[in-house]
């Protein structure tokens, strides 16, 4: 194991000349926690969310569960992030507690994969917003057209400096924020002035859930909710950055999150207020949309799209500035490309690494798009029927499903799907790394130790290991996806390492 630089890098390779800068000061690293998170989740997730549970107790119950996870979490983390304040955040831990290859596929799969699936749907979902903003509706080429150039537009600005790109950042959060707490307290405000506020009677109607049993609703509903949440520990990948990181970075994750539980517990009381069970269950992806709309017609419907569109746009911003401090780590520890991990001389970035984010992106909203196209207008002679529900062995099915959902499920949605899976394997060892680093670099200086160890972290990993074995149960695409594409990054770490070790021998 590599012993740890003072700055709490613990990389053997030198720092390049033209280093990052700590820009980043307390206010600016909460809003990009806060940043991070709320991004399509609470406006899109609810009325899903709504007809997989069926009734309000259990929703609101998950919410509560699901911030206290993040709490879980963001107590652990923050022990990590303090005893290595650099650039990579989970994936400098992952290092440290399992070697390069955790690491590596980590890194792999969060950046190659994850985060540019994330940027796709959030741009995607932008567009869509905008479009119902304007009233008009935009063609398939149009759509993908405006979701690329948005990505290019947001990398640039994150190119140029991240002071930049923490200032956008910070401006984008109050905005949002302030758009989400009116959004909670408005249908209140409104009640004793109007017909059209919140009813009370509204949080006693029930639906008939999708799901049977109690603890395949609560895998759902905590799947979707955690989508949501998805982004928590959001700082850490940037804490190279930040200044005076052994303060900021916990204060950061800790009012960060309790922002964000307010503001959902908030928001979900408001929809289901304002509309009943039945209603937010058939509004499916468009219940803040409904919301809004019986409150103030059609300039309802127009503000939330406005602030859908803040919304995607701020964490759009907040992935262009956390991802690619991952591959600038993956290319300064020469697990991967050296390039990825220079330093550009003039803006301070890794404009490398956030330019191969931006076109990661972009090739995933092309690829799935042409996808869809092409199963859409392909002529079926089976029919759509025996693709929803094949037959066979699970192998077998992949297919099938996966010629189903593109037939069926929006871009957005075929963007999203993998995404928690893979990305709460990685939460998992992050977590465990607390423990496992106790006992490997007992005598490491840790300016912040975890509150309630070891209680907290064996806690947070029990309901992960339920969490995950409900996810793989219910929604097996994703789950086999999301293995598929992590396990894709070991023959590429395998093929990095022999070029690389060649490479030295005739050096």
């Amino acid at each position: 194991m590599n012993t740890p630089a003072p700055d709490g890098n613990s990389s053997s390779k030198a720092i390049p000349s033209h280093g990052l800068v700590r820009a980043l000061g307390p206010r600016i690293a909460t809003a990009v926690v806060v940043g991070s998170v709320i991004g399509s989740g609470i406006f899109l997730k609810p009325g899903n969310i709504a007809s997989e549970a069926g009734q309000f107790g259990l929703i609101i119950g998950v919410w509560v569960f699901g911030g206290l996870l993040c709490i879980l979490g963001g107590l652990c983390f923050a022990e990590l992030a303090t005893m290595y304040p650099s650039a990579g955040g989970l994936y400098v831990y992952l290092r440290e507690a399992y070697g390069k290859p955790v690491a590596f596929l980590f890194g792999w799969s969060e950046v190659f994969f994850g985060k540019p699936a994330s940027n796709g749907a959030l741009s995607v979902a932008f567009v869509g917003s905008f479009s119902l903003a304007l009233g008009t509706a935009f063609s398939p080429v149009a759509q993908v057209s405006l979701a690329i150039a948005l990505i290019l537009i947001m990398a640039w600005v994150n190119i140029i400096g991240v002071l930049w790109g923490g200032r956008l950042q910070m401006l984008v959060t109050v905005i949002k924020v302030v758009f989400l707490a009116l959004v909670a307290i408005v249908p209140f405000l409104l009640t004793p002035f109007t017909n059209e506020g919140i009813d009370f009677a509204n949080y006693s109607t029930t639906v008939a859930p999708k799901q049977l049993g109690l603890a395949a609703q609560l895998g759902v509903v905590l799947l979707a909710v955690m989508w949501a949440y998805n982004g928590w520990h959001g700082i850490t990948p940037l804490a190279e950055e930040v200044r005076d990181p052994q303060r900021s970075i916990p204060i950061s994750l800790f009012f960060g999150i309790g922002i964000l539980i307010a503001l959902y517990l908030a928001a979900n009381f408001a929809y289901h207020g304002v509309l009943s069970m039945p209603e937010m269950a058939a509004a499916g992806d468009h219940a803040a949309e409904l919301m809004l709309k019986k409150l103030f017609g059609q300039h309802g419907l127009t503000a939330m799209s406005a602030v859908i569109m803040c919304s995607t746009f701020g964490a759009i911003n907040t992935n262009l500035l956390q991802a690619p401090r991952i591959t600038f780590a993956m290319g300064r520890d020469d697990v991967f490309f050296r390039s990825l991990g220079t330093v550009h001389a003039t803006f301070r970035t890794p404009v490398i690494a956030i330019a191969v984010m931006a076109v990661m992106s972009v090739a995933l909203i092309l690829g799935v798009a042409v996808a869809k196209k092409l199963v859409v207008d392909q002529a079926t002679d089976s029919g759509t029927e025996s693709l929803a529900a094949p037959s066979g062995p699970p192998p077998q099915q992949l297919l099938p499903l996966v010629i189903a959902s593109l037939r069926n499920d929006s871009i957005f949605s075929l963007l999203t799907n993998f995404v928690i899976f893979s990305a709460s394997i990685f939460y998992m060892l992050g977590v465990l790394a607390v423990i496992v680093l106790r006992f490997r670099q007992p005598d490491l200086h840790r300016p912040y130790r975890t509150w309630g160890y070891p209680v907290v972290p064996i806690l947070f990993l029990a309901v992960y290991v339920w969490f995950m074995l409900q996810i793989y149960r219910s929604n097996p695409l994703e789950s086999h996806t999301g293995l598929g594409f992590i396990a894709l990054g070991v023959p590429v770490f395998l093929a990095y390492r022999y070029i690389g070790g060649r490479r030295s021998l005739n050096q």
